[in-house]
């Protein structure tokens, strides 16, 4: 058997082919699988859970769903984008929201999931502003505004997050080599997976003698794969 991951789909009203590239992955090849982890950014920005009232979100959730109920287990971790998806949206899409990080047994090898954000430290701005909407006291804040509101905020905030990836540095927004090694090192040299810099690979880290395999996760609209992993081991597949 074999375990899927995928991240950084960004799917949004307004991305109605990346939209449907999912839905038609979750038919005929997610369900082959024994599970299925979804390492953030599900979607290009979430508002809160009553956002599901959105046509658009209840086919996404409903879609998750189907392929839960048809006996795939499936984990959700949070992204920069998503990081409100809440309880609601867990149980009506039957994925069970993991921490990150989080290790698990795969195929017998200890894997380290991450979204990949928190490595790139180098990106000091984000990281301040990561600290700011994972507070949950900001969050409780947020969520009290009308709906409307947050709407018209996230869009304010993605459109200033495209504006400052124009001017950054392109070695600030991919994951600082110190910061890898040292979350390899606390995490007794495990494998890594993640997703979040747009930038799909395998590399490998020697730190302190052990060698560890990192796997970076492609972005759907740019690269457009999946990551399978067995006893084997893991490759990427092109989404078809």
């Amino acid at each position: 058997m074999s375990t899927l991951f995928i991240s950084d789909l960004h799917l949004a009203p307004d991305t109605p082919a990346a939209n449907e590239t999912l839905l038609n992955f979750l038919q005929p090849t997610a369900p082959s699988a024994d599970a299925l982890y979804v390492l953030g950014d599900l979607f290009e920005y979430w508002i809160g859970d009553d956002g599901l009232e959105h046509p658009f979100a209840r086919r996404i959730a409903d879609a998750f769903r189907e392929l839960s109920d048809g006996g795939t287990p499936l984990y959700f971790m949070h992204g920069n984008r998503d990081f409100l998806i809440g309880s609601r949206f867990a149980r009506e899409s039957g994925m069970k929201i993991l921490e990150d990080p989080t290790v698990v047994n795969l195929h017998g090898r200890p894997t380290l999931l991450m979204h990949g954000d928190t490595l790139c430290s180098g990106d000091v701005a984000y990281q301040k502003f990561r600290a700011m909407v994972r507070n949950p006291a900001w969050q409780q804040a947020f969520l009290t505004r009308p709906l409307a509101e947050r709407l018209r905020m996230a869009q304010d905030v993605r459109g200033q997050s495209e504006q400052a990836k124009q001017v950054k540095e392109m070695a600030i927004m991919d994951v600082a080599p110190a910061t890898v090694e040292e979350v390899l090192r606390s995490h007794a040299y495990p494998r890594l997976i993640h997703g979040h810099t747009h930038r799909p690979a395998r590399h490998e880290h020697v730190v302190d003698g052990h060698t560890c395999e990192r796997w970076v996760l492609a972005a759907w609209y740019e690269q457009g794969s999946y990551l399978l992993c067995d006893a084997v081991g893991c490759r990427a597949v092109p989404i078809r």
